[in-house]
């Protein structure tokens, strides 16, 4: 599955950063510069996703 950081921002100025295909806590990682540009989170919702564990191959592969 590709892996998707979705950024949306409403005509109110709030935002909201999404990911796709990511398992573990990789989704924060490869979001967090995004995370940081925009300033204080006020809310988190963790996708079943987050929950799962990292297999050894997909960690390998995301060394790359």
């Amino acid at each position: 599955m590709n892996q998707i950081i979705e950024l949306t921002i409403a005509p109110d100025g709030q935002s909201r950063v999404e990911t796709q295909g990511f398992t573990g806590d990789s989704c924060r990682t490869a979001s967090r510069f995004l995370e940081q540009a925009l300033g204080k989170s006020t809310s988190e919702q963790l996708k079943p996703e987050f929950h799962q564990r990292v297999s050894r191959d997909e960690h390998l592969q995301e060394g790359h």
